[in-house]
């Protein structure tokens, strides 16, 4: 089936409104609720200080995992029109990214109730409280590198951002820098890896930009503007032409 214009427009709308999503959800919970817990693990584990933000940042997260999965299912059916394998690709790495969102949402929940069930222990017992808990730190850290900050990044920024760039569903000046910040945050994600930056360092955050901007406008512009009508009315054209060929050659 292919999508009517009015149909792109409505699919451009709920996609940049979830968009739009996954920047109110991920931001709070990653700069502002966790930070008490993985600012200072040790601090946090043998504290008094209430667990509700981390809680509220755990719910932020579980909006952020099907907002995230829901831009690349909502944007299936226009993006394929372009290129189905890579409408599949964004798709898959959308999955993955919210795979490692959950494995991160477990840890640090994880870290809440071990602190609520050892509140008030002393001495070895809070010695191992604070290791479990840095332990339960550590691998939310990687799973966001791994996840948000290369598998992310790989499915919005280079597969979706080439497809934008070369079928001008959006102009191609603002997909450009989808595909100039998708390959400077994996690398970036690399050297976190590799030992060669540290994890949040200024060289990171720099090298985050072009992408956060790729991703922020994308989402203002699908909502104000949706797609280039004529970029839709050319990927539906395509497809009819490759199913008529396509039926045609199994006639034969």
């Amino acid at each position: 089936m292919h999508p009517t214009q009015q149909t792109a427009r409505t699919i451009a709308l709920v996609a940049g409104v979830l968009f739009i999503i996954t920047f109110i959800t991920s931001i709070p919970a990653q700069l502002i609720l966790y930070q008490p817990l993985l600012r200072d693990p040790a601090a946090y584990m043998v504290g008094s200080s209430t667990d509700t933000g981390i809680a509220l940042g755990a719910l932020l997260e579980v909006i952020l995992m099907v907002a995230n999965i829901g831009t690349a299912v909502v944007l299936y059916p226009v993006v394929k029109r372009q290129n189905e394998i890579l409408a599949l690709g964004y798709v898959t790495a959308r999955v993955l990214e919210a795979a490692a969102t959950m494995v991160g949402i477990f840890s640090v929940m994880s870290v809440v109730t071990l602190r609520q069930a050892f509140a008030g222990a002393a001495g070895a017992d809070a010695a191992s409280l604070v290791t479990a808990g840095r332990l339960l730190v550590a691998v939310h850290e990687w799973t966001f590198q791994l996840g948000p900050a290369c598998l992310g990044v790989l499915g919005t920024g280079l597969l979706l951002g080439y497809v934008m760039y070369t079928s001008g569903l959006v102009p191609r000046g603002m997909a450009l820098l989808g595909l100039i910040g998708g390959p400077l945050v994996m690398a970036s994600g690399v050297a976190v890896l590799l030992g060669l930056i540290e994890a949040g360092s200024v060289g990171q955050s720099i090298a985050t930009i072009p992408e956060f901007f790729w991703e922020v406008s994308l989402g203002i512009w699908l909502i104000v503007k949706g797609f280039n009508p004529t970029a839709v009315a050319s990927g539906s054209a395509r497809t009819g032409a490759n199913d008529l060929a396509s039926a045609a050659s199994s006639a034969a």
